[in-house]
């Protein structure tokens, strides 16, 4: 029997276009826009569905380039180097732990390595970029980025409350939140509850993490060869990503329309996030199971409490 979306199609439609410009307001946030998608496969259904595996993936990279244009080389170069040591140490044996672990829990690569990269630099972000390298599906994608908006608004939430309970300073606290939270977004939120000092500090150390985006794509892609060939597919929205970078640095004009382009591009992983929900069915859901959020919950954990260990037993 026909659902009733089924035989108002123009219904389906109109409501699908209305989504999609509530994704696109300042009402929307990327885990908001991804669950309104969810919502939508559930109960309407996704009126462009055959069109849906292209567009996200074209929409994805162009997102990701434009994200360069929120960066600045010298202050990210420059930023947080109290936590650079932190920041490399937690990167590599936060991969390496989710790579283990997403082989003992069966789980398959690509969401293993999307939901370690997500965890151990910045979240959605580095899931945006890492997605398309390693040739990931909606599916995937939505669990890898569900996870981890999941446990990234629990941080923002907790992580202030936790500071406080242990009276760490403002650099120590900065340089935690900067390491343990995934989305700069709420590392941002969480360190402006803490403090001006602890804001500035968490900031410039997560811009100088999320730099590490790029060298970890192009390790990614040598692992995720195309077709079994000794060819890379070469990441050119990450080029694109760097070069954006530089212009927004060193470009005054491309500075004065750099905030516009970065919040233009954010709201474009919104879409995208949407977009990708909307197209998932919930038979496609059930299958995902609940390895992927365990797999993020325990690096989560490991690398809050490993990172917050780090931090107060060196006395930032």
């Amino acid at each position: 029997m026909k659902s009733f979306f089924d035989q108002h199609p123009t219904v389906r439609t109109v409501l699908f276009v209305v989504a999609l410009i509530i994704c696109t307001t300042p009402l929307s946030s990327p885990p908001l826009a991804l669950l309104i998608g969810l919502v939508f496969a559930q109960f309407i259904g996704h009126p462009f569905v055959h069109l849906n595996s292209k567009s996200t993936g074209l929409l994805l990279k162009v997102s990701v380039v434009g994200l360069g244009f929120g960066m600045n080389v010298t202050q990210a170069m420059e930023a947080g180097k109290s936590g650079f040591l932190f920041t490399i140490g937690s990167i590599l044996f936060t991969i390496l732990l989710g790579l283990l672990i997403g082989k003992i829990f069966g789980l398959q690569k690509k969401t293993t390595v999307l939901v370690s990269s997500g965890t151990a630099i910045c979240g959605g972000s580095a899931i945006a970029a890492i997605g398309p390298i390693v040739g990931a599906n909606d599916k995937e994608m939505s669990v890898s980025l569900g996870t981890i908006f999941l446990l990234n608004s629990l941080a923002l939430i907790v992580f202030p409350y936790i500071g406080h309970y242990f009276d760490l300073t403002q650099q120590q606290f900065g340089v935690w939140a900067a390491i343990a939270i995934h989305d700069t977004s709420s590392v941002v939120g969480a360190a402006s509850t803490y403090g001006e000092e602890a804001l500035h500090i968490a900031t410039t150390v997560k811009l100088a993490r999320a730099l590490w985006i790029i060298p970890l794509s192009f390790v990614v892609a040598m692992f995720f060869r195309n077709n079994g060939t000794n060819k890379v597919k070469f990441p050119w929205f990450i080029a694109l990503f760097v070069v954006a970078m530089i212009l927004n640095s060193y470009v005054t004009f491309i500075q004065d329309c750099g905030k516009t382009l970065f919040s233009v591009s954010k709201i474009g992983l919104s879409v995208t996030l949407f977009l990708i929900g909307a197209g998932l069915s919930t038979a496609e859901i059930k299958s995902v199971g609940w390895k992927p959020l365990v797999l993020g919950l325990l690096l989560w954990i490991f690398i809050s409490v490993a990172s917050f260990i780090a931090i107060t037993s060196f006395a930032l």
